[in-house]
């Protein structure tokens, strides 16, 4: 049984904040741990999580405001979510993504263009990584808008209290 009251949006307000930090670590120890490189529709979404991050931390140093600031969250990991699902369907086929591809260049103290040229490249319409036949997109539609759903039942529940 979900909480309700205080429960509830203290539990939202911990959502909010760490299942978006979650997410992100996954990414980067995908990215630096395991050579998995993001393609420019993974950094798309990358960006609402920072932004769900940032304004779950406020919510925890704001009291006044914190229903707004979980749900501005809630809606952030949900565009994340929305962003994987059309990921997902560009990686499976299922329609066309665009056509831009990045490549990952750190060229600090060396040469650029030896740099540009050695960088592995990645395509937004490939898989690098699944299981169970979803890829890192299409877990993080589904662990991002599920989290968001959760968030706005748990924001429901704690409606009627001075948050």
């Amino acid at each position: 049984m979900l909480p309700t009251g205080d429960k509830a949006i203290a539990l939202a307000r911990v959502l909010a904040l760490g299942v978006p930090a979650a997410l992100l670590a996954g990414a980067y120890i995908g990215q630096y741990g395991f050579d998995l490189y993001p393609c420019e529709m993974c950094w798309w979404q990358r960006w609402p999580h920072f932004v769900a991050m940032a304004l779950a931390a406020l919510a925890f140093g704001l009291r006044g405001s914190t229903r707004l600031l979980v749900a501005l969250a809630a809606l952030a990991i949900l565009a994340s979510g929305l962003i994987g699902a059309f990921h997902a369907g560009v990686e499976y086929g299922w329609w066309e993504g665009f056509t831009t591809c990045t490549a990952n260049v750190g060229a600090a103290g060396g040469d650029p263009l030896e740099a540009i040229l050695g960088a592995p490249i990645v395509r937004c319409d490939q898989v690098q990584w699944e299981l169970f036949g979803i890829s890192l997109a299409g877990f993080n539609f589904l662990i991002s808008t599920a989290a968001a759903a959760l968030i706005a039942v748990l924001l429901r529940r704690s409606k009627g209290i001075a948050a």
